[in-house]
């Protein structure tokens, strides 16, 4: 498996507020490194082995090192 590479807090702490506001969400993220466009909400945030997935209603679950966007807000870079 491919390092995990960890989000900024700030971009997790928008996610976790997204997920429990019930916020509808437009999630664009690199699936076999080609961009996927998807929509629904975020139903839960958790660690596997190290790794951070975020779970969507429809069941799909994405590492979040692999997001580009939800709702147009991009991780921004660490410092």
């Amino acid at each position: 498996m491919e390092e995990y590479k960890p989000v900024p807090c700030d971009f997790y702490d928008q996610l976790e507020a997204f997920s429990t506001m019930g916020t509808a969400c437009e999630i664009r993220f690199l699936l076999d490194e080609h961009p996927v466009e998807v929509k629904g909400r975020i139903v839960d945030l958790y660690t596997r082995e190290k790794v951070e997935y975020l779970k969507m209603d429809s069941g799909l679950e994405m590492r979040l090192d692999k997001i580009i966007h939800v709702n147009g807000i991009e991780p921004t870079p660490f410092c």
